[in-house]
């Protein structure tokens, strides 16, 4: 079972949201507190696709609300993306997590849980048709352009996929707070923001040609 078993007739970005709330096409939403699915309107120009929601994230309902959540909306503003252009989900729309004492500790999905969920992404973007589409870290990237993919050579640049008529790549958010010192986190923050200035310049081009 995956989550085409649970796809609804109709592919509304209301009706997937509200169908994606009982999937059961992975054993992810046995511990998860419920179902985060993406979150933004039918008319944005870009979709950003991360690994899965967090704790902060998981308890709330909504993707990209905790820590990196905050990075994202920063990098954004500093790019000048509009977040209302913006759709915002995960490849996982369950919390995969381990226990540690009161904490609940981030685990990445296996290749079998991507798989599993995959048909939800595939259908908000089929709902969507996005002029850009931004891959953020490397189950997200992996998930989407194959296990050979590697952020870290092809991020910031345009890639040949047919998702959206741009399609990029770059770190997920996380990532910069997970550096080891302030220093180190401000010169990724900075990488970040060039990729997402990138994609800014790639989304204009694509509106001056139309």
């Amino acid at each position: 079972m995956t989550a085409a078993d649970f796809l609804p007739q109709r592919r509304t970005l209301t009706a997937l949201r509200e169908a994606a709330a009982t999937c059961r096409g992975c054993s992810l939403y046995r511990n998860a507190t419920q179902t985060v699915f993406g979150e933004g309107r039918t008319s944005a120009e870009v979709v950003m696709v991360g690994e899965q929601p967090g704790d902060q994230e998981d308890r709330r309902g909504k993707p990209f609300v905790g820590p990196a959540g905050h990075v994202l909306d920063e990098a954004l503003e500093d790019a000048g993306i509009d977040r209302a252009d913006v759709y915002i989900t995960n490849v996982v729309k369950h919390f995969k997590f381990q226990p540690r004492g009161k904490r609940r500790i981030h685990k990445r999905p296996s290749a079998a849980e991507t798989a599993a969920c995959r048909p939800w992404l595939d259908a908000e973007l089929q709902a969507i048709k996005p002029k850009a589409l931004l891959a953020l870290g490397a189950t997200a990237a992996q998930d989407l352009f194959g296990r050979s993919f590697r952020v870290t050579k092809q991020r910031g640049r345009p890639l040949d996929f047919d998702f959206a008529p741009l399609v990029m790549a770059s770190v997920h958010p996380s990532s910069i707070l997970r550096a080891p010192d302030e220093e180190t986190r401000r010169e990724e923050y900075e990488l970040f923001v060039a990729d997402l200035r990138a994609l800014a310049d790639g989304l204009r081009a694509l509106r001056e040609a139309s």
